[in-house]
């Protein structure tokens, strides 16, 4: 009996989607004017239109960032571009180092182990206590560049 309610109200609900389809289907105006023809004759054949750059508007390209990779890197923690990063801007982007910071090395992860270990790398970094960053205190957080490996010697 249940199945057979089930049945009938899914098949409603399927007729219903089908009628609404069926009338949202794009259609004609049946008084609408025609489109306007175009101005130009297209190109005959294998031509290709010219146009003159000095007649062209649109925005201007991009230019390259000067910003230096420490500037580049502070950016990625101020989300709002005020030149200080708040605690709630640093935390927000920790998530990807997340399995960095286990503590008690049991391969799990509590929120509470990444928010202390976090928030005690930003106090540490947080020279005058004011709870922002600026970019020279920021800069003490960077990562310690890695050393490269050492090539074995070979044993030919």
């Amino acid at each position: 009996m249940r199945q057979t309610i089930l049945g009938v109200f899914v098949g409603l609900i399927l007729a219903g989607v089908g009628v609404f389809w069926w009338q949202g289907q794009a259609q004609v105006e049946v008084l609408a004017p025609p489109p306007p023809e175009p101005e130009e004759p297209a190109p005959a054949g294998d031509e290709l239109p010219i146009a003159d750059p000095a007649d062209l508007e649109g925005p201007e390209p991009p230019e390259a960032s000067d910003l230096t990779r420490e500037e580049k890197r502070f950016f990625r923690y101020d989300r709002d571009r005020d030149r200080i990063i708040t605690r709630n801007e640093m935390l927000s982007t920790r998530s990807d180092a997340f399995r960095k910071l286990d503590v008690d090395g049991n391969n799990l992860l509590t929120f509470e182990e990444w928010a202390v270990t976090t928030v005690n790398r930003f106090e540490g970094a947080d020279g005058n206590g004011d709870d922002k960053l600026t970019p020279a205190e920021f800069a003490t957080t960077a990562p310690k560049p890695k050393k490269p490996k050492p090539t074995p010697a070979c044993a030919c």
